[in-house]
């Protein structure tokens, strides 16, 4: 099975540390162990948020913090690399091509942002469509897809099922309010659309919760169905707990 991970960069370092990353690192290796292929994709997080500001307040103009904000997506990428075995790359895929054959030779692949104006969610579905991913995993820091943002509307609804389809017109309607946070951006459920990935969006601050979406499809997230094919995947890396 081959799967790639996009872990959000407030989900893998919530706050100065190795703790969350060490739990990520091992989940990767384990789903390693059992036969899966893993590119995981990093992001920036709050220290990207803090980094941006203060380069904001001092002039810096947009592709400058765009690029100030993949800098630091690379770092966090450094640091799951860090916490990995040996079967994984040394450095951040500074392209899909690169990222690509590491999978192919048999490494995990970890890349941070690729390009100014693309976010490291976009990189993680376009990553999953170019090297024919079955399963692309979103580990955010909310339990899935909401029809607003939960954090500001106590009517929120959790979606546990939407095509790929549905999901563009969600993420569509989300971003069209002025300050409202989605866990997945417009460009990256146009390439889920476009691709007919198969996604997972869950609360990753738990790190087992990638584990056994990705063993056993068991988890509390949504489930991005593509068009055209059955409701249940038959590439789980274990179909029996």
């Amino acid at each position: 099975m081959k799967v790639v991970v996009s872990i959000g960069g407030s989900v893998l370092v919530p706050e100065p540390g190795s703790d969350r990353v060490a739990e990520h690192a091992a989940v990767v290796e384990n789903l390693v162990a059992d036969g899966c292929r893993v590119g995981a994709v990093v992001g920036g997080g709050g220290v990207a948020r803090e980094y941006i500001g203060a380069a904001r307040d001092l002039g810096a103009n947009e592709i400058e913090l765009d690029q100030l904000g993949i800098d630091v997506t690379r770092l966090n990428a450094r640091l799951l690399i860090a916490a990995l075995g040996e079967e994984s790359v040394t450095a951040p895929a500074l392209d899909y091509e690169e990222a690509g054959e590491a999978l192919r030779s048999g490494n995990v692949s970890v890349m941070g942002g690729v390009a100014p104006a693309q976010t490291t969610d976009a990189v993680g579905a376009a990553l999953a469509e170019y090297v024919d991913a079955d399963l692309l995993v979103y580990a955010t820091s909310v339990p899935g897809v909401y029809s607003d943002d939960p954090n500001e509307t106590d009517e929120a609804t959790k979606y546990d099922q939407l095509s790929a389809a549905e999901l563009v017109d969600v993420i569509a309607g989300l971003e069209m309010n002025a300050g409202a946070s989605a866990p997945v951006d417009l460009l990256a459920a146009k390439i889920i659309q476009r691709s007919g990935m198969r996604t997972i969006v869950l609360d990753g601050t738990d790190p087992d919760r990638i584990s056994r979406a990705v063993r056993y499809g068991d988890h509390d997230g949504t489930d991005v169905i593509p068009e055209g094919v059955g409701e249940e995947p038959t590439y789980w890396a274990e179909q029996e707990r």
